[in-house]
C-alpha cells in the first residue's frame, strides 16, 4: 500500500524487510523513525547472537568452561526459544547440535556465499528417510535460571541459535510495532504479521520454489507468523563431493534428506511457524501432514510436486496483493 513505509536492510546474513502502517497511537513515532529504531535492535540482536563473531555473548557461552554461565536477557531469552522448539518438535529441532554443523562443514558464515545445486545434490543424496531426535537428547541438560541471570549445561554442550533466531527477532519487533495499523517483520523468511488492519486487510505472502525460485502460490495472512524452511539457501559441497546442507539429523549428525526439500508453516508466531516448518522437512511428507494439519501449510517434494497441507488460505501465484511479501 502507498501508505505504508516499506524499509528492507541486510543483517544476520539475510534480508530483513519491514512493511509499517499507520499510527494508532499518538505516542507512537513515526513509521521511519520506528523502522530506524528496529533496525539498529535487529542489527544488534544478530551481532550479540552469532556464532560467527568470536567476541559475541553466543561465543562467549559456549567457550566458558564453567556449567553455569551468566547470561544476558535477550541471550537466556534465545536459549529458551531453541529449547522450546526442541520441546515442541519433539527433539528434532535441537539446539545442541552446533559441533555436529561445524563438523558438517558449516563452520563459517555463508553470507554472499552462492550455494551449490540443489538439483545436483539431490542426484547424490542418500535414500530418504525421516529425521529422528538424538537419543541422548543432549538439549534437556541446558537449562535458564532467569532470577539468577544465567545457563547452565554440562560443559562441552555448544549451543546454536541460529535455527531460531530469526522468528524470535520477528516476534521480538513486532511487539515493538504494536502501536500501528498493520504491520509486517520479514526476518529472512521468518515473518511476523499484525495490526489490526491486517486483520481486516490480511498480508499476502509470496512463497517460492525451492528448484526454480518462482513463485509456487501465495498465502493470506492476518495475524501470527508464516514461515519457511528449505534446502535450497545453505547448502554447500563438501571436501570428499558429497553436498550437506544446514537442516541435521539430531540422531546421526549429518543433513536430512526426508524426501521435502521446502515446507512453509502458518502458526500463532513467528518463532512457532519456524519450528513447525522445520519440523515438517525434517520429517517427510507423511511427518509433515501431521505436523502441518492444525494450522496449514505448503511442502515441496524432492520430484518439485507442491503439496498443500490443512487449513491455509492458499491461492494461484497469478493472485496479486498490493503489499505482497516475499517469503
Amino acid at each position: 500500500m502507498a501508505d505504508e513505509l516499506d524499509y528492507t536492510f541486510q543483517a544476520m546474513g539475510s534480508e530483513i524487510r519491514m512493511l509499517i502502517g499507520d499510527r494508532l497511537l499518538r505516542t507512537a513515532p513515526p513509521a521511519l523513525e520506528a523502522a530506524d529504531r528496529e533496525k539498529a535492535y535487529v542489527l544488534d540482536f544478530g551481532r550479540r547472537l552469532s556464532r560467527f563473531i568470536p567476541d559475541s555473548e553466543l561465543s562467549a557461552l559456549n567457550g566458558d568452561p564453567g556449567r553455569v554461565v551468566p547470561a544476558s536477557g535477550l541471550l537466556r531469552a534465545a536459549v529458551a526459544a531453541g529449547l522450546w522448539a526442541a520441546q515442541r518438535s519433539g527433539g528434532l529441532i535441537d539446539p545442541t547440535v552446533l559441533t555436529a554443523l561445524v563438523r558438517s562443514g558449516y563452520d563459517h558464515s555463508l553470507d554472499g556465499v552462492a550455494p551449490a545445486s540443489l538439483t545436483d545434490a539431490l542426484k547424490h543424496a542418500p535414500p530418504r528417510t525421516a529425521a529422528r531426535p538424538d537419543p541422548a537428547r543432549r538439549w534437556q541438560q541446558v537449562s535458564i535460571d532467569d532470577a539468577a541471570g544465567v545457563v547452565e549445561r554440562p560443559p562441552g554442550i555448544a549451543i546454536d541459535t541460529g535455527g531460531t533466531g530469526k522468528g524470535l527477532c520477528a516476534d521480538a519487533v513486532a511487539v515493538h510495532l504494536a502501536g500501528y495499523s498493520r504491520f509486517v517483520v520479514d526476518c529472512g523468511g521468518d515473518i511476523a504479521v499484525g495490526g489490526i488492519g491486517a486483520q481486516l486487510r490480511p498480508y499476502v505472502i509470496e512463497v517460492e520454489h525451492p528448484l526454480t525460485q518462482a513463485s509456487i502460490g501465495q498465502i493470506a495472512v492476518s495475524r501470527g507468523g508464516i514461515a519457511t524452511s528449505g534446502l535450497n539457501v545453505r547448502i554447500w559441497r563438501r571436501p570428499d563431493g558429497s553436498f550437506a546442507h544446514h537442516l541435521l539429523d539430531p540422531s546421526t549428525g549429518e543433513p536430512a534428506w526426508s524426501g521435502l526439500i521446502g515446507a512453509t508453516a502458518v502458526a500463532e508466531t513467528a518463532l512457532a511457524a519456524e519450528t513447525l516448518s522445520k519440523t515438517a522437512l525434517l520429517l517427510g511428507a507423511s511427518g509433515a501432514r501431521e505436523v502441518l494439519a492444525e494450522h496449514g501449510g505448503v511442502v515441496v517434494h524432492d520430484s518439485g510436486e507442491v503439496e498443500v497441507i490443512g487449513p491455509v488460505s492458499f491461492e494461484p501465484s497469478s493472485a496479486a496483493d498490493s503489499s505482497p511479501v516475499a517469503g
